[in-house]
């Protein structure tokens, strides 16, 4: 998990800023409304609306934009169609890139997205040209208060997950994507909700990246990370701690 923690760590960074908040609100509300409009807008009889809704508490978004967002895909008011579209390529260092959006116009993101991807040192490449590198899975997370590591892999094996792995950051729990709405409302009765839950494109090795390919890399992720129609981004990058520092000071 390599790629995901360290990629965590900009977003931190990056999360400070006011813009990037707002930003990463509009992101949240547009999977609610996709997730309501696909199904009922009552998350009780909605898994993947039930998920967004967890996913953008996590990340403190008011009360109000998550019912604002619910009642907007329900009453009809955004006749916007948003399609979900994975793109997948090559960035600096041979790294092996997943990005998945929700587009209204996927011209404009196809286009958006290779020009990221040229401008970086990074190509685009074919459906599946690099998914077989990458696990799909159900990957939920906690912080490390919850329980300790025993606790937690013991609620996770009872609720279906197929694995657990505790550190001083918290516990990541791995599930099949056909069990994930089941394990993660178990573990909610159980722990609350989690500070990250989602289907996600988990790496099956990473690639060690130096220090000026591991630069450029990162300039591209926050590009793409900024478009409005990328919701989410998977990478199998392996870069060293002392570098990491250096990068995310």
């Amino acid at each position: 998990m390599a790629g995901h923690s360290q990629f965590k760590n900009i977003m931190h960074r990056k999360g400070a800023q006011d813009k990037k908040r707002a930003k990463e609100f509009a992101k949240l509300a547009r999977e609610i409304v996709v997730a309501a409009k696909q199904g009922m807008p009552d998350p009780n009889f909605n898994p993947r609306l039930r998920g967004a809704i967890q996913a953008a508490r996590a990340a403190n978004m008011p009360k109000d934009n998550i019912e604002r967002a619910i009642k907007k895909a329900a009453g009809g008011d955004d006749d916007t169609n948003f399609e979900e579209i994975r793109y997948e390529g090559y960035g600096p260092g041979g790294v092996a890139i997943i990005v998945e959006a929700l587009t209204d116009n996927r011209n404009r993101t196809a286009s958006e997205v290779r020009a990221a991807f040229s401008k970086h040192g990074g190509s685009l490449g074919e459906t599946n040209s690099v998914s077989f590198m990458f696990d799909r899975v159900g990957q939920i997370f906690y912080p490390a208060e919850v329980g300790s590591a025993d606790e937690v892999f013991e609620a996770a094996v009872e609720a279906g997950a197929e694995d657990c792995q505790s550190d001083e950051e918290g516990h990541e729990i791995i599930c099949a994507p056909d069990d994930f709405s089941e394990v993660r409302d178990r573990l909610t009765e159980r722990f609350g909700d989690p500070r990250e839950a989602g289907l996600v494109w988990k790496p099956q090795t990473g690639a060690p990246v130096e220090e000026d390919a591991a630069a450029t890399l990162f300039k591209l992720i926050e590009v793409l990370d900024d478009n409005d129609d990328v919701q989410r981004i998977a990478a199998n990058y392996e870069i060293a701690d002392d570098v990491l520092e250096r990068l995310t000071a």
